[in-house]
């Protein structure tokens, strides 16, 4: 049976469907000895496909890592400013892993990798619902009422952001009013937490990912990566391992 190349790649852990497309443009993929140019090319199986002149292998059984990722690293293959990407960071002796999710440059803390498209797609799935935790340190006036508007759900230039929990941790006076919040919320939105402190007036100056779902950052140090065991993961992802 064939399927796009994007699909095909993606599903057996290349990249995700977008920058394998990216890929292609650049001419860095190859089916059958030639190089391709379009994403709209079918494969299968029995098609050699050569990503960066490698041969790609059969496909592998879906693993996951726990990675802390440093603060003023992007979470993209390349970046076109040039700026370090967790890629330049990662062990070379790593395979071919995807994030799942995103974390902006700012942002430090647990980045879920994966070498399995379908896991990545089905863990992002907003019906999915995995928690994440933040941990963020915030300059500006706070105000108690805050968190109650914040578990109702706001609306920032025009898009619905779901409910947000907030845990006040603690207050520390500088020159400006520092405070450090727990942040709890399902979505994956784009810089949702600092847009919606902004919203009050707020600036994180510091954000951490400490949880996504039931894996935790814990005591992991800067830029260090495990493996999840396997049999760990199947029980938290329950019956789609059977699909992976």
């Amino acid at each position: 049976m064939s399927e796009r190349i994007a699909k095909y790649l993606s599903r057996v852990g290349v990249a995700s469907r977008r920058s394998i497309e990216t890929m292609i443009t650049e001419g860095r993929i190859a089916v059958n000895g030639k190089v391709i140019d379009h994403p709209a090319t079918f494969v299968s199986e029995a098609d050699e496909i050569k990503v960066d002149g490698e041969v790609l292998g059969k496909k592998e059984p879906a693993r996951m890592w726990l990675y802390h990722k440093p603060k003023n690293a992007m979470v993209a293959e390349r970046d076109p400013e040039g700026r370090t990407t967790i890629y330049d960071l990662l062990p070379p002796e790593l395979p071919r892993v995807m994030p799942v999710g995103r974390l902006d440059y700012a942002t430090e803390g647990l980045l879920l990798l994966t070498n399995s498209g379908a896991l990545k797609r089905h863990l992002e799935l907003p019906a999915t619902g995995w928690l994440r935790k933040y941990k963020t340190r915030c300059r500006g006036e706070w105000r108690d009422e805050i968190i109650d508007e914040l578990e109702k759900g706001i609306t920032v230039d025009g898009e619905k952001f779901g409910p947000i929990h907030v845990t006040w941790l603690e207050n520390r006076k500088g020159g400006m009013r520092h405070t450090w919040l727990e942040v709890s919320l399902r979505e994956g939105k784009n810089r949702e937490v600092r847009r919606a402190l902004a919203h009050f007036g707020l600036e994180v100056d510091r954000l951490i990912r400490v949880a996504y779902g039931s894996f935790n950052l814990s005591n992991m140090q800067e830029n260090e990566i495990k493996e999840v065991p396997a049999k760990i993961l199947r029980e938290q992802i329950g019956t789609i391992w059977s699909d992976l």
